[in-house]
C-alpha cells in the first residue's frame, strides 16, 4: 500500500506542471521583495503624505487617551490604514504583472502549437501516388480489352 502511494506520489511530484509551478513560487517570492521595496520605497512615502510623517497612514480612535504614548504606542492603538494600503497595492501590482507574463507564456505556447499542428499536417498529408508507366498503362488498356469481349 505504500509502495503504490510512493509510486503516485513520485508521478505527481515529477509531472511538468508541479516543476513549473515550483519554479513560479520561487520567481514570485522573489519578485515580491522587488514589490515590497517598491510600496515601502514609493508608495509608502506617498501615503505618509496625506497622514501625516509620522502617522504613515493612521486614524487614531476618539476613545483612546494617546497623550504621554510613543510613536510605537500610538500605532498599535490606531486604525493603521496607511499598511493595508501598501499591501492591497502590493497584491495589484503582483497580479498584474503575473497576468502579463502569463498571457505572454500563453500567447507563446499558442505559436509553438501553431508551428508544431502545421508540421504535423505536412508530415501527415500522403504523398501523391507517381503516375503509372507507360508499360502498366498499355496492360491495363489490353486487360480492359479482354473484359469487354467477354
Amino acid at each position: 500500500m505504500f509502495k503504490k502511494f510512493a509510486k503516485e506520489f513520485k508521478e505527481f511530484a515529477l509531472q511538468g506542471n508541479v516543476v513549473d509551478m515550483a519554479i513560479g513560487v520561487i520567481i514570485g517570492a522573489a519578485f515580491k521583495d522587488i514589490v515590497t521595496s517598491f510600496t515601502d520605497n514609493f508608495i509608502n512615502p506617498l501615503i505618509a503624505s496625506i497622514g501625516g510623517a509620522n502617522i504613515a497612514g493612521s486614524i487614531r480612535l476618539p476613545w483612546v487617551d494617546y497623550t504621554g504614548l510613543s510613536l510605537e504606542e500610538i500605532q498599535s492603538l490606531s486604525l493603521n490604514y496607511g499598511a493595508f494600503i501598501t499591501a492591497i497595492i502590493n497584491f495589484i501590482i503582483m497580479a498584474l504583472i503575473l497576468f502579463i507574463m502569463l498571457k505572454g507564456i500563453n500567447s507563446l505556447k499558442n505559436i509553438g502549437l501553431k508551428k508544431l499542428k502545421k508540421g504535423e499536417k505536412e508530415e501527415e498529408a500522403p504523398a501523391p501516388e507517381p503516375e503509372p508507366s507507360d508499360e502498366v498503362k498499355l496492360l491495363t488498356e489490353i486487360r480492359d480489352a479482354l473484359k469487354e469481349k467477354k
